[in-house]
């Protein structure tokens, strides 16, 4: 009796002990501090003069590998820039959340949010290496965004602020073709040329209908726009349902809409109210090119070109149609867009070509 008396002693200390030690590692727990992300974003000093200074990316900075609340997106368009790759980011300061405005409108990204655009080509020549050349950055500050764009060294161990332009040669292979172009690397003034509304700096892809995809991030699939609300960096007020664009490369989607998403991206930001191509009836906005007078459906051109252009676009007929020709030239003085383009976009002059010939008669 009394070593069964002794035993239940000894169990009930037992479990005591392990209660109030539970209890313990529990308080251990909470006092673990909260990750912080180690970007480096002082707005009195920003622009750096390296882009390492920030501190994006973990290991070596040519990997471009995210580090912690660096989040990477898509866009479901991709702005065209001469076959360049591009990897973006999106940083925000710690508490701080962008919030939903409209479908086609940037979201309102609080002050300290920097947004990275990499441009990059693969298989470059003759090395079939990978040629990271320039990083641009847009930086929300108390009165705005600015612009900061690191050119990328020769080694690919650093990138430099440079917002003079400059131009860089390069070819590269894709679909077993060879390509090359002289690639410019936009000055300051050029950035605004796009970037702007009433002459202020905006950006131009992040908004909910071009962000309103899946993307696989290392943690797996999920809505871009709900992984924003999940890392706190978008206040959880959008809407159930997003009018989007879709990928102008999906065949399985109807033309007209591959057609009026590719403008939205590539043209919009300047042809709109208070861009710089700031015109009539031009307006190629995503909401806006339902009517296809906006588009220039069987609209005369705003500029002469020659007489065998009758309309913005000719229903069935791509040589009398302007855009068609300004999409399928790369002669300065009349090519589209006029910045971010030195080449032929083929598969976009194609799909063009396509919508054009699947109208209905003719213009009038």
């Amino acid at each position: 009796m009394k070593k069964s008396t002794s035993t239940k002693k000894l169990l009930f200390l037992t479990l005591l002990t392990i209660f109030f030690s539970c209890g313990s590692d529990d308080n251990n727990y909470e006092d673990i501090p909260e990750e912080e992300s180690p970007v480096v974003v002082n707005l009195d000093e920003v622009p750096y003069q390296t882009l390492s200074e920030y501190k994006f990316y973990e290991g070596e900075l040519k990997n471009m590998e995210p580090t912690y609340k660096v989040i990477p997106y898509e866009l479901n368009s991709k702005l065209f820039t001469d076959y360049a790759h591009k990897k973006r980011f999106v940083w925000m300061p710690k508490g701080a959340k962008a919030t939903y405005t409209a479908d086609g409108e940037i979201v309102n990204f609080p002050v300290g949010a920097v947004l990275i655009k990499n441009f990059f080509y693969e298989n470059v020549q003759p090395t079939n290496s990978t040629r990271i050349i320039e990083t641009r950055l847009m930086i929300k500050k108390m009165d705005g965004w600015i612009f900061a764009n690191y050119v990328w060294d020769d080694s690919q161990t650093e990138a430099y602020l440079n917002l003079d332009g400059s131009f860089t040669d390069i070819s590269w292979t894709q679909n077993g073709e060879t390509k090359s172009t002289t690639y410019r690397i936009p000055s300051e003034t050029e950035c605004h040329t796009c970037h702007k509304s009433d002459e202020k700096p905006i950006p131009i892809g992040p908004k909910p209908q071009n962000l309103n995809k899946i993307y696989t991030y290392k943690d797996g699939n999920a809505n871009q726009l709900s992984k924003w609300i999940e890392e706190g960096y978008l206040e959880d007020n959008i809407p159930n349902t997003i009018n989007s664009t879709v990928n102008y490369t999906d065949e399985s989607q109807p033309i007209e809409l591959r057609v009026r998403s590719y403008l939205d991206i590539n043209c919009a930001h300047c042809h709109s109210e208070g861009a710089h191509c700031d015109y009539m009836p031009m307006r190629l906005a995503f909401t806006e090119t339902t009517d296809p007078v906006n588009m220039g459906v069987c609209v005369e051109p705003y500029e002469f070109i020659d007489n065998s252009i009758t309309h913005i676009i000719s229903k069935k007929s791509k040589s009398r149609s302007a855009m068609y020709y300004r999409l399928n030239t790369t002669e300065e003085s009349f090519r589209m867009p006029m910045l971010g383009r030195t080449i032929v976009h083929e598969e976009a002059v194609e799909m063009i070509e396509d919508w054009i010939n699947s109208m209905d008669e003719p213009c009038p």
